[in-house]
């Protein structure tokens, strides 16, 4: 279960510590990434989160504002190979990422000051979890005009799992079939498709993924 409680608790890290191929991040590990990432922080500005994922429609952190924005330079890619949450070992799905290029839709979801660690840490556990992203500070260029320094989670091409090939037709038969305690590959991509739809978002990579995915169900 994906929730606040098992982010703060310890419950969903533990539950991925016996899959194979996965090494997961130690709390120590996690609480210096975290720790160097503010230690970056631009002086004097707030903290926003770049959703461009599963962070649009169940953030689970607390958050004081939200603002569409887009964010150059990097675009939306299946290329880390899912081998737990929504895919397994046998069948391994694809997780979504952010890769050079293209430019990317999504919300910037600014953290309220008064307990920023504490919603971070949520949040570095739900991402950070084995490694897989390399958070830093990139600009978004907000709808309303503003431009903000935001964290952003990136894909790490050290990472055992990262794929190179994240085309469609590459991903489109992964994602189809995979699955795992966290539900289906599938109905994420979906899940993501309609929530970018309702926020008057575009992306062609996503839709044309999610219409093929309901061709082949």
């Amino acid at each position: 279960m994906l929730d606040r409680s098992s982010l703060t608790n310890g419950t969903f890290l533990n539950a991925f510590r016996d899959v194979p191929g996965l090494t997961l991040w130690s709390e120590e590990r996690l609480e210096s990434s975290m720790q160097e990432m503010l230690a970056k922080r631009p002086p004097g500005q707030p903290v926003w989160i770049f959703a461009y994922g599963s962070l649009i429609w169940n953030p689970l952190f607390h958050f004081v504002e939200s603002c569409q924005g887009v964010l150059e330079g990097w675009r939306r890619s299946f290329c880390m190979r899912l081998i737990a949450g929504r895919g397994c070992v046998k069948r391994p799905g694809r997780m979504m990422s952010l890769a050079p290029g293209g430019s990317t839709q999504g919300l910037a979801l600014r953290m309220d000051e008064a307990n920023l660690e504490t919603e971070l840490r949520i949040v570095w556990r739900r991402e950070m979890l084995s490694g897989s992203y390399l958070p830093q500070w990139a600009p978004v260029h907000l709808f309303d005009g503003r431009t903000v320094l935001a964290i952003i989670f990136s894909a790490n091409p050290s990472c055992p799992l990262h794929e190179e090939d994240d085309r469609v037709e590459t991903v489109l038969p992964l994602i189809a079939t995979a699955s795992g305690p966290l539900g289906s590959n599938r109905d994420y991509v979906l899940k993501l498709s309609d929530a970018l739809q309702e926020l008057g978002l575009q992306d062609p990579y996503i839709d044309e993924l999610s219409q093929q995915l309901q061709v082949v169900a």
